[in-house]
């Protein structure tokens, strides 16, 4: 049985990293977070006696490697860039500020370094340039230190930002719309429940010793689904529940975007033959989520 650790958790007030956050807990590790003081911590008021935190933006970075002993970092937070923020501030969240991180674990003798990265190809975006420039700066320096690249593809469930894709298609749902205009929804994706990532993330922690100096996993089901199929499912289930909506999705009736990605290659096999699997099956986690979300 993997030894109870200190973890140093970044992003723990955002989606996936609330959900990190209790299932680190429950495993009885003890969790360090780093947030902003301004950071909205409603996803996780009930936890926050339970992990010791600190402000970025108003403490030194490396207070929390001085004052705790740090034996692995997972680094969840990132900045999605979606509403034309400056360039600088997304690389400064996705790659700056992961690199100061990493100079803290050089400087303190931390163990390991979870990264959270992305199945979206390198120069789709902004977010995805920074985000593998970062990974590229881990390869480098992962003779120094233990590097766990995780590699997610689109997470869904409760508690998940309104202005997310599948929460706002939720919202337009109960508001009884006319139509939700989409595109054709040919695009593929693998959707992966919440609580399956953050199995992968306990998983591969348990792992870690046992693994390389740089180790990269793609976390996801394996299975890939068309965004309509996804978002039939999802009008079905919630009618299922709340009975007859005359709001309508409109497929086809806006354009893909400029180099829109229409598929993703997802190769779960390695975190399958370690023995991870995930067990939530669509319709299940779409009846989580609208239990949360209406």
């Amino acid at each position: 049985m993997k030894k109870l650790q200190t973890i140093l958790l970044t992003g723990a007030t955002g989606f996936l990293g609330s959900y990190l956050l209790k299932g680190l807990l429950l495993k009885g590790h003890k969790v360090v977070i780093l947030k902003r003081s301004t950071s909205n911590t409603s996803r996780i008021e009930k936890l926050l006696d339970q992990c010791v935190s600190y402000d970025v933006d108003t403490q030194p970075l490396e207070l929390a490697f001085e004052e705790q002993r740090i034996d692995v970092v997972m680094h969840v937070a990132c900045h999605y860039g979606r509403n034309n923020d400056p360039i600088h501030q997304v690389v400064e969240s996705n790659l700056i500020f992961g690199l100061r991180i990493l100079d803290a674990c050089l400087k303190f003798n931390t163990d390991t370094f979870f990264n959270t990265d992305t199945l979206l190809q390198k120069h789709l975006n902004i977010y995805t340039l920074s985000k593998k420039q970062f990974v590229e700066w881990l390869k480098q320096i992962s003779d120094k230190i233990q590097v766990v690249n995780l590699k997610i593809e689109h997470i869904y469930g409760p508690k998940d930002d309104i202005t997310k894709f599948v929460p706002w298609v939720l919202s337009q749902l109960k508001l009884n719309v006319l139509e939700i205009k989409l595109t054709l929804g040919e695009q593929e994706r693998d959707f992966i429940y919440i609580d399956d990532v953050v199995s992968a993330y306990l998983f591969a922690l348990d792992k870690s010793t046992g693994l390389a100096n740089f180790n990269e996993f793609d976390v996801g089901t394996g299975q890939l689904l068309t965004v309509k199929y996804f978002l039939q499912n999802l009008k079905k289930i919630y009618e299922t529940s709340f009975g007859l909506t005359s709001t309508q999705l409109a497929f086809g009736a806006i354009p893909y975007r400029e180099g829109e990605m229409m598929t993703v290659k997802v190769d779960n096999q390695k975190l399958l033959d370690l023995g991870w699997k995930p067990r939530t099956k669509l319709k299940e986690g779409l009846r989580n989520i609208i239990k949360e979300y209406v």
